[in-house]
């Protein structure tokens, strides 16, 4: 689940990376191109790619899930 999770976030990033240079005209092809709001789209989905990258890789300590009990 991680891996798919990881994977799907990167993509997201590319796709949202790219909506962002469009946006502010620096890559000048396609009907984007120039329109400040795919600048914003864009960058909004770069932070939820970013948040799911976070996400799906933040490391859990196994023996975590709940209060220890110190005495025997």
């Amino acid at each position: 689940m991680r891996w798919i999770l990881t994977i799907v976030a990167i993509v997201l990033l590319l796709i949202g990376t790219v909506w962002i240079l469009q946006g502010l005209d620096i890559l000048t092809q396609g009907f984007m191109a120039g329109h400040i709001q795919y600048t914003i789209v864009g960058a909004i989905v770069d932070v939820i790619a970013i948040a799911l990258i976070v996400t799906a890789n933040r490391r859990r300590n196994p023996g975590s899930s709940g209060p220890t009990s110190a005495a025997k």
